[in-house]
């Protein structure tokens, strides 16, 4: 299983021109505001103050970024808080737009939403620009403490039906009881080794290139 032993802060990004560039995969963590990213992050890290929770949604207007070793973290703005400007919400909404443009940016994202409730028509809105964009992407239910473990098991279902996604693309987890951390992690490896095979066949195919030009 994934071994996190050491988990750094990198930057904070507030324009296109300020992504980083890197040769490990980028997976981005997307959700509405106090859905629990920061908890989650903390949860991946096994840490309890990487990324800050704060009981005011909203926080996050940057994107950030933390190296895992393995993998870089994108910390990416929580949407739909009521309390900011229109600017505001709009100068986000371009970020995250910037940010899914360019495919180097994101290899997988995690999509978080409450299990306790229906998915926000922002959520569905996200999920969509996921799917339109060709981003691999798994849906993260958190949460799950707050709720029986029949009402879970409806709450994921509810997910799925309004996502237009299967259950089993579901993650069910609890940065509490850390309820879903194996599977996100047989998850992370799983991309990284795609990401890791996707590399080594640009490269076979680079070398062939080059080969078949110093026939010719």
């Amino acid at each position: 299983m994934l071994k996190i032993t050491d988990v750094t802060f990198i930057t904070s990004a507030a324009s296109a021109k300020q992504f980083i560039r890197t040769e490990k995969p980028i997976i981005a963590v997307c959700g509405k505001s106090n859905v629990g990213k920061s908890s989650f992050i903390n949860m991946l890290a096994n840490r309890k103050k990487l990324a800050r929770v704060s009981k005011d949604p909203g926080r996050t207007r940057l994107v950030n970024y933390f190296d895992f070793g393995s993998f870089i973290l994108a910390d990416l703005p929580g949407y739909g808080f009521a309390k900011v400007s229109r600017e505001e919400k709009a100068r986000w909404a371009h970020l995250m737009e910037d940010f899914f443009a360019d495919r180097s940016n994101c290899a997988h994202a995690f999509a978080l939403c409450d299990v306790r409730h229906k998915p926000t028509a922002d959520d569905v809105n996200m999920v969509n620009f996921l799917y339109s964009g060709l981003i691999p992407f798994t849906v993260i239910a958190t949460k799950a403490d707050k709720v029986s473990r029949m009402a879970a098991t409806g709450g994921v279902k509810n997910i799925a039906a309004t996502l237009k996604c299967g259950t089993a693309d579901i993650i069910l987890t609890s940065s509490e009881t850390r309820q879903g951390l194996e599977q996100v992690y047989s998850r992370i490896e799983h991309i990284v080794a795609l990401s890791a095979q996707s590399d080594e066949e640009g490269e076979e195919e680079s070398n062939m290139k080059i080969s078949d030009g110093g026939e010719d």
